[in-house]
């Protein structure tokens, strides 16, 4: 009977994808190791450990949005959930490496985007659950189905600049936001009445002029 054990060795981001992708290296090792796996069909979760990092003054402004009011943290800082995803592992002896594709995603609606977006730097700790299917050899050759316990799982810190390279590789100097269709349809009126060329030049002629001395001022 297989007993899998998964550890991250890295992640690093796809070139030319759809959408934006990081591909965690996974490496996948099965006791007894002389038994052969034919086939893995593996679905994973994962999971954003928030309270295992410090936060630097920067961040902690970033996350007001997300957290509120650092002194509550302790209240409404929670793990999150960043996404599932799923990869087939071919067959194989002892262990294994595979690429595990996880995709991400730069709307700010989404809670995960804050929180990559709102840090500086470091790492951010993840937990990957795994479950999924495993086709084995038994030691007569006759083929066996086993399912991979929900108790499987591998931490890993993912550092933020990995995150951020990512997004600039697919939203170079840009960011994405996603708008009501009210909302939406209320600016793009707003933009057409003054004749402004960009979405930047209308957003930013709504700005306060002084918003940033204002900023400045406030710290």
């Amino acid at each position: 009977m297989p007993d899998l054990t998964f550890t991250v060795l890295g992640a690093e981001p796809v070139p030319y994808a759809a959408a934006p992708v990081l591909a965690f290296k996974l490496g996948i090792a099965n006791a007894p190791a002389t038994e052969l796996i034919r086939a893995i069909t593996l679905q994973g979760q994962i999971r954003i450990e928030p309270l295992r990092r410090r936060y630097a003054v920067a961040d902690q402004e970033g996350l007001r949005d997300l957290f509120g009011e650092p002194e509550r943290w302790s209240q409404t800082m929670h793990t999150l959930l960043w996404t599932h995803t799923s990869a087939g592992v071919p067959a194989f002896t002892g262990s294994t490496e595979i690429d595990l594709p996880v995709p991400c995603t730069y709307d700010f609606n989404v809670a995960v985007a804050k929180y990559f977006y709102a840090l500086e730097g470091g790492d951010v700790s993840l937990l990957l659950l795994f479950s999924g299917t495993i086709f084995y050899e038994t030691a007569e050759g006759a083929l066996q189905i086993a399912q991979i316990p929900w108790e499987k799982e591998a931490g890993f810190r993912l550092p933020v600049a990995t995150w951020k390279k990512l997004m600039d590789m697919y939203y170079p100097n840009s960011a994405w936001l996603n708008l009501q269709q009210d909302v939406f349809d209320r600016l793009y009126r707003y933009k057409m009445r003054r004749g402004l060329p960009t979405w930047e030049q209308a957003l930013e002629s709504l700005l306060p002029a002084d918003e940033e001395e204002h900023s400045d001022a406030g710290c």
